[in-house]
């Protein structure tokens, strides 16, 4: 049985991800700060999902979550998929608060370092490790208001390329869903119509594509998978 955490899954691609891993048989730990939406993830399937309250910048809650996957037997997979957008409406570099920008940084790249400082010894006992990272296009293109999420994607992504250099037993993607219809993308775009972006169970496919393949270590996209998911 092979085991996997997933953290921000209470809504959007987290749930959606933890949902068809719980399908394809695994048992997942899931982590999100909202009681009453992490009970209808853990009720999607009570007997293979498992829901850790707490904020992923929390040591406890870090050490937490790496306990219930050793109770559960062990650790084959760890998706940061928590990630805070900052300010909405979206700031300009000029008015991007420097204490905004710490605390995009803190959830998106400091807290990703220390739960997978924590999960290491686990994964390395896996006969399959992987660590997966949720990316953006806004890491590798520069759109206006996009500085503090951006940046702090940019920095995850160069984090997992250079874990993946010190530890070659482990495949470590930085995958990018593209677009995609949730509450952090509306609050990227306030007041807009997002309705013709994809949800996120149809992207999930492209992430699972790329676990069963496992190609080289790197960073990709899930308009390029196989899966044919649009960006």
């Amino acid at each position: 049985m092979s085991t996997a955490i997933v953290t921000g899954g209470s809504q959007g691609f987290g749930r959606a991800l933890t949902a068809a891993l719980a399908r394809d048989g695994w048992t997942v730990i899931t982590t999100g700060r909202d009681p009453e939406r992490l009970e209808t993830t853990r009720a999607i399937d009570p007997s293979r999902i498992t829901v850790v309250r707490g904020d992923v910048r929390s040591a406890q809650h870090q050490r937490g979550l790496v306990a219930a996957a050793e109770a559960a037997g062990g650790l084959d997979l760890l998706v940061h998929n928590a990630s805070a957008l900052g300010p909405s409406p979206l700031p300009s570099v000029e008015e991007l608060a420097p204490q905004e920008l710490t605390r995009i940084l803190d959830v998106n790249v400091v807290a990703p370092l220390a739960l997978t400082q924590l999960a290491l010894p686990l994964l390395r006992k896996s006969p399959s490790p992987a660590v997966v990272s949720l990316s953006s296009d806004a890491a590798v293109e520069a759109y206006e208001g996009w500085s503090g999420y951006g940046s702090s994607k940019a920095a995850l992504d160069h984090l997992m390329a250079v874990l993946a250099a010190e530890e070659p037993t482990l495949a470590v993607y930085a995958f990018d869903p593209g677009d995609m219809r949730t509450e952090m993308h509306q609050q990227a775009f306030p007041g807009e119509d997002i309705s013709d972006r994809p949800e996120p169970e149809a992207v999930v496919p492209a992430l699972l594509d790329l676990l069963a393949e496992r190609p080289t270590s790197g960073r990709y996209r899930a308009a390029d998978r196989t899966a044919g998911v649009a960006a």
